[in-house]
């Protein structure tokens, strides 16, 4: 039996290239590991859905699998959750918006941009991803990942950005004659100005979620009105991510939420625009 990513496999042991044949034999180590995790996590959802909508017991279910059914029990405390498939199999990437200051020719990062991905990463982590990379998006070039990734910027930050959000059928983001951004809802007609932007300004703001599939990759996609409201997008869908995973699976969608802050620190998240799938 051919074993998949057997070609790339044997590429790697006839690389005559030590630097090379070395680098290419760690980014497979990842990526195996990364498989390895996944069908951990789909042999307990398997368990979990034998005995729901199978009703088989647990020692039933470990004889059907040529296991015991202490193992079985091991696996059910052991193996990630069915949530993690919410951000695909991995590795995963995390992309902020790069930011242009004149004074200097690098990129820098936002401070709550900055907040956003640390936070994600965190999560992440938790849930037995890699992290492949963090990318700082430079808004004068187009990026598009490579992989399962978070992307966490709006239209007007940078090329992916608004291509991820104009194929949304649900939400956009759009800017008033007034020169300051709305979220809009593209079925009602609403417009959502953020808090801050108000006439009596608060501490707060909207912020944009989605969850896009292209081809096998998974995109979460994270855009606030502000910085600011990113990173309470970020902690809402980390809060809430068994909820989403059990009632959208695998489709696609997209949200709003707004959040309230002390500093960066989110003290409230509510729901602005419900999660609606798409069609």
């Amino acid at each position: 039996m051919t074993m998949p990513g057997s070609d790339d496999f044997d590429a790697v042991r006839a690389d005559p290239d030590p630097i090379r044949r070395g680098q290419r034999a760690g980014e497979l180590i990842t990526l195996y590991q990364q498989r390895a995790t996944e069908l951990a996590r789909l042999r307990r959802a398997a368990i979990e859905e034998a005995r729901t909508h199978l009703d088989m017991s647990y020692t039933e279910i470990a004889s059907k699998l040529g296991i015991t059914k202490g193992r079985v029990t091991q696996i059910r405390n052991t193996a990630p959750g069915p949530e993690r498939a919410f951000f695909g199999v991995g590795p995963i990437s995390i992309a902020l918006p790069g930011r242009i200051i004149r004074e200097r020719d690098d990129l820098v990062i936002a401070g709550p941009d900055d907040a956003t991905g640390a936070h994600l990463a965190s999560e992440l982590e938790k849930l037995a991803f890699v992290i492949n990379e963090r990318v700082v998006i430079d808004p004068r070039e187009e990026w598009e990942p490579a992989g399962d990734a978070v992307v966490i910027c709006g239209p007007a930050s940078a090329h992916i950005g608004h291509q991820l959000m104009s194929a949304d059928p649900v939400l956009r983001m759009a800017i008033g004659d007034n020169v300051q951004w709305y979220i809009t809802d593209e079925l009602t007609g609403e417009r959502f100005l953020s808090p801050m932007d108000e006439p009596q300004p608060r501490k707060a703001d909207h912020a944009y979620i989605a969850r896009r599939k292209l081809g096998n990759q998974v995109v979460v996609h994270i855009a606030g009105l502000h910085a600011a409201g990113s990173v309470g997008a970020a902690h809402y869908v980390t809060r809430n991510l068994p909820e989403l995973f059990a009632k959208f699976g695998d489709s696609e969608f997209s949200m709003a939420v707004t959040t309230e802050f002390d500093g960066l620190v989110p003290t409230r998240i509510e729901v602005l625009v419900p999660p609606r799938k798409w069609a």
